[in-house]
């Protein structure tokens, strides 16, 4: 029999001092009785690096067994949950993801006793067989996790391959729906409360996903929350930077970084003040919290901290919490984070390869300042890229990996150690080098390495376009239900700060979003002329110009346009109905469109004294209405102004 879990390759680990964390990591990564894989060679197993991740960390009879087994490269194979009785409880042939690619199998009510865990690959060569893991089902409920001194929670497992594609898997499964459906939840919370959704809900066996903590993280704040409660379930190592937001020509730069280590992160809160007290001269200590209520505290202090230039920082910068990859199938996998120059942060959730149907699919979530969290596809409406050294690295990057060192003390891993890290190995400095024309022709063939059909190409922008208006439908509803609120108006501030900054203006208005749309129609509507452009990127109809078929793709453009529809409530609450092609012509109202203080009718460009318009009773005062004058270069040039 061979020793099957995580493997530790050649002295990576070791010659970076993490000895003791991989250690820890193959002794506790599985809470299981017995590992073996059937065959005579590791080889067999460590060509395809798996993974088995058991659920909830100390399984017993009283709660849901979930499984997942994940692998970096591509098989097909089936995967069984044997039940001690040698019965097989759950079989699937069901593979998901790519890189990595993984299964998931689930018993509702397990028996106490020893399950198996089975994946068999096939057309698997001689002497590899199934690869198996044992797991110990308790009787009795195992005793819940306690916090441990000098860390935010234990540290049971090591950031490596294996742990990555888990992270990885745990997004994608997350986040899964079908292609065409609308993933929006109104805060990060709803969908981690899902178990149908969380693989790790209850992992710890606290109760921690039934406490109602309440998680609501903007862009930047929504790959580190998911980064971290992934490394609370599983006892990994987390931190977080301290970074300017850049500005005066500069990137922004971090000034320094923090571990659940940290004395800062292990403070618990201060008691709130008695009104009408004075405060004592000393403090008594606050109540200690436990395991899952220090993790809810310690996410308020990521909250306060974190923001969009934490993910802006130069590109070969290697103070950061995260670092560039190159453009490649295999490195933009879930988990990886996309910042844009202009500040705005998503996460790639799940990657579509392309088929003779259809090309391929990046699909991404991110979080809005009003709470809402959404998926939508990767194109160039949604993920800006400018090369400006003032605005920092834009780009796609991943989260550093923290080691933990042979004197406990968690560390980072440079740029340099990243490249050599076999784990790891991806580390590049490509988008650098690329101009704006040149990253999303890479993204294109990336994405979609035969060559496209036009037609179907354009269609998809067109439905990307189609899925911006309607996640723009939600914002401006959520602003519409503020001004009902009573709680007056939102004030607005002065230049660049429209962009970004607090309180309601920042939750409700849409100025950010709305140069991503404007940018989108500007993509759509000049579809057939980048094919013109680049016809050896498509599929070109034979025996047709180019001129022809740009001619029928505007044709079809029209056509959608048309009948393509969106509805939004008006200010009374009825809807109204508008055409895709209505929305696209209203672009330049568009470009005054973002104050929460107006109408939703205003925010849509309704034409003045319109049935459309009728509704309409609020407008925004006459100072921001100047403000906005001043400032509508911006949105009309495309362009977000530079910090000052």
């Amino acid at each position: 029999m061979v020793e099957t879990m995580i493997p530790v390759r050649g002295n990576s680990l070791r010659s970076l001092g993490a000895v003791a964390a991989a250690a820890t990591a193959l002794l506790l990564l599985f809470p299981v009785a017995e590992t073996r894989a059937q065959g005579s060679s590791d080889a067999c197993e460590d060509a395809a690096d798996i993974a088995v991740m058991p659920s909830p960390v100390a399984p017993w009879k009283g709660a849901p067994l979930r499984v997942i087994v994940a692998a970096e490269k591509s098989f097909d194979g089936e995967l069984s949950l044997i039940a001690p009785d040698g019965s097989v409880a759950v079989r699937s042939r069901e593979r998901r993801g790519g890189p990595p690619y993984f299964w998931l199998a689930e018993v509702k009510s397990p028996a106490a006793g020893t399950w198996r865990v089975s994946l068999t690959r096939d057309r698997a060569s001689a002497g590899c067989g199934a690869i198996t893991r044992d797991i110990a089902v308790r009787a009795d409920r195992p005793p819940s996790p306690s916090s441990v001194a000098g860390s935010v929670w234990p540290l049971r497992n090591a950031w490596n391959r294996q742990t990555e594609n888990l992270f990885s898997a745990w997004i994608e499964k997350l986040f899964d729906a079908p292609l065409d459906a609308e993933l929006s939840w109104p805060a990060l919370h709803v969908g981690l409360r899902d178990p149908a959704r969380n693989v790790l809900f209850n992992h710890l066996g606290l109760g921690e996903d039934e406490m109602k903590m309440v998680l609501r993280p903007d862009c930047a704040d929504l790959p580190y929350f998911l980064r971290a409660y992934f490394a609370f379930k599983m006892g990994l190592p987390f931190g977080f930077s301290k970074c300017s937001r850049g500005g005066g020509g500069r990137p922004p730069v971090c000034v320094g970084w923090a571990s659940i280590q940290s004395a800062d992160a292990l403070r618990p809160p201060d008691p709130p003040p008695v009104p009408g007290t004075p405060a004592p001269a000393s403090a008594p200590p606050a109540r200690p919290l436990g395991l899952a209520g220090a993790f809810g505290v310690y996410m308020r202090t990521v909250a306060d901290t974190v923001h969009s230039g934490s993910a802006r920082t130069a590109i070969a910068d290697n103070n950061t919490d995260y670092y560039p990859v190159s453009l490649k199938q295999e490195t933009l996998r879930p988990g990886t984070v996309y910042a844009d120059p202009y500040g705005h942060i998503l996460m790639i959730v799940r990657r579509v390869s392309q088929t003779d149907d259809a090309a391929g699919v990046i699909l991404a979530v991110d979080g809005q300042p009003d709470g809402t969290v959404a998926r939508k596809r990767f194109w160039r409406g949604n993920f800006l890229f400018a090369q400006d050294p003032a605005l920092g690295g834009p780009g796609f990057k991943r989260f550093r990996p923290i080691v933990r060192g042979t004197d406990g003390i968690l560390r980072r891993l440079s740029n340099d150690q990243i490249a050599k890290n076999p784990h790891y190995a991806d580390f590049a400095l490509d988008q650098a080098k690329l101009g704006v024309e040149d990253f999303y022709d890479r993204m294109d063939d990336v994405m979609s390495p035969q060559p496209l059909d036009p037609l179907r190409a354009m269609k998809e922008a067109i439905t990307s376009l189609e899925e911006q208006v309607k996640t723009r439908v939600t914002s401006v509803e959520n602003g519409r239900k503020f001004q009902n609120s009573g709680k007056g108006e939102a004030s607005m501030p002065d230049g660049p700060a429209i962009f970004e900054t607090t309180g309601p203006w920042e939750d409700f208005s849409t100025p950010s979003r709305d140069l991503r749309l404007l940018i989108a129609i500007d993509v759509v509507r000049g579809f057939p002329d980048r094919v013109a452009r680049r016809p050896e990127r498509y599929a070109m109809p034979q025996g047709r110009s180019v001129a022809d078929v740009k001619a029928e793709l505007q044709s079809v453009l029209a056509s959608e346009f048309a009948s393509r529809k969106v509805s939004y409530p008006r200010s009374d609450g009825s809807p109204w109905t508008l055409a895709l092609g209505d929305v696209v012509a209203r672009a330049a109202d568009l470009e005054m469109a973002y104050n929460p203080n107006d109408c939703v009718e205003l925010r849509w460009g309704a034409p003045a004294k319109s049935e459309e318009a009728s509704t309409c009773k609020r407008y925004a005062p006459s100072a921001q209405r100047a403000k906005m004058t001043k400032y509508r270069v911006w949105l009309h040039e495309r362009r977000r102004p530079p910090r000052a």
